[in-house]
């Protein structure tokens, strides 16, 4: 999860012009997705003091943020605070909900509808809670499947993976009750890579998750960036961004070994291998979805996540795939993801150790 980065005192003049201009952006950005531009822009700016993170002022139509905030929390949060204060703005100038409290029905009918967060706590709701039975079941065969012996390792994962389907073709009741968050993953990306992309699609094909790319702005450089979003079940975000660091991880180790043993010193064509990785991986998860299907479990998809997943993003815009120049670096990679094997179970005790990659928005 992209951290704290910078605090209020290294601000500069240059900095904060570059922050409001950015969070005009932000503004502009959700006017248009969510409130047809139904809002005029009000006068954005920062204040001092933490204890209100933002304040829509109807009288002098001002949106303010704490500049502590601003300059210290994941840029994620500062969007989903924006969202909150927006919601107060729409309430107030389209719906005319003047007279009633601040967190009257009108505005938690906004924020409801749009999938904003009413708390203005700027980040998903829930925390660390009790790990579900199924995903303790799930941890214990990823563990197993640290066997060394390839064939028992091959196995445990394959029975994680028809859990993981099981369990989601079964409990569309018991997901709808779980309710529904997101999770940013990875770190801020100036570019997308092919590779990156194609992790993206990995989680969303095989581990039940709606992925998207959000803008994310970087404080500290007063650059725009890029940052991967993952929708679904908490249970199912916890594997998905686990999945997630693993993979990132075991692509760089499996390049590093790529280049030791062909005596290659250039990164040249590291993207290229990264991108085989996934993509070799990939089709080996879709040789356990051929299996399951055999099976009769087949997975359509969750109306109600992509109904949350619609009212967080109601205006998307789709990328198209860029090709790819298929070489010996990428097929190598292609055939090196073949051979991964998800090997570390998912639980609290394995974070704390430090053999997982932190994760979270």
């Amino acid at each position: 999860m992209p951290g704290s980065r910078a605090h209020a005192g290294q601000l500069n003049a240059e900095l904060e012009r570059a922050l409001l201009h950015a969070l005009a952006h932000a503004w502009d950005t959700v006017n248009y997705q969510h409130f047809r531009n139904a809002l005029r822009r009000p006068v954005l700016g920062l204040h001092d003091g933490g204890s209100r993170l933002g304040s829509w002022n109807l009288e002098d139509r001002s949106l303010s943020f704490s500049r502590d905030f601003v300059a210290g929390a994941p840029w994620t949060q500062v969007k989903e605070v924006l969202k909150h204060e927006m919601a107060h703005q729409y309430a107030h100038e389209a719906l005319g909900a003047t007279t009633e409290p601040p967190h009257g029905p009108t505005f938690q009918q906004v924020c409801a509808q749009h999938g904003f967060d009413a708390t203005a706590a700027g980040q998903p709701p829930g925390g660390p809670g009790e790990e579900s039975p199924i995903l303790r079941r799930i941890a214990k065969l990823l563990a197993l499947a640290e066997s060394p012996n390839l064939h028992e390792a091959e196995v445990a994962m394959k029975q994680a993976q028809r859990l993981m389907l099981k369990h989601n073709v079964e409990s569309a009741a018991a997901a709808a009750r779980e309710g529904y968050s997101f999770r940013h993953v990875g770190v801020p990306k100036a570019r997308r890579t092919a590779a990156e992309k194609a992790l993206a699609n990995l989680l969303e094909r095989f581990f039940f998750v709606l992925p998207i790319w959000v803008p994310y702005f970087v404080v500290e450089q007063g650059k725009d960036s890029w940052i991967l979003e993952l929708c679904g079940t908490p249970s199912n975000l916890d594997v998905a961004a686990w999945v997630h660091d693993f993979l990132t991880q075991t692509a760089e180790r499996l390049w590093k070994q790529h280049k030791r043993a062909h005596g290659i010193r250039s990164d040249a064509d590291r993207r290229l291998f990264v991108l085989g990785v996934m993509r070799g991986f990939s089709l080996k998860l879709n040789s356990g979805v051929v299996e399951t299907r055999q099976e009769g479990l087949v997975w359509k998809g969750d109306p109600q996540l992509s109904a949350y997943y619609h009212r967080r993003y109601p205006r998307r815009v789709s990328s198209a795939a860029a090709s790819v120049h298929v070489n010996e670096a990428y097929l190598s990679g292609h055939r090196a993801g073949q051979e991964i094997v998800l090997s570390r179970p998912v639980t609290a005790e394995t974070k704390d150790r430090g053999h997982l990659l932190t994760s979270g928005g």
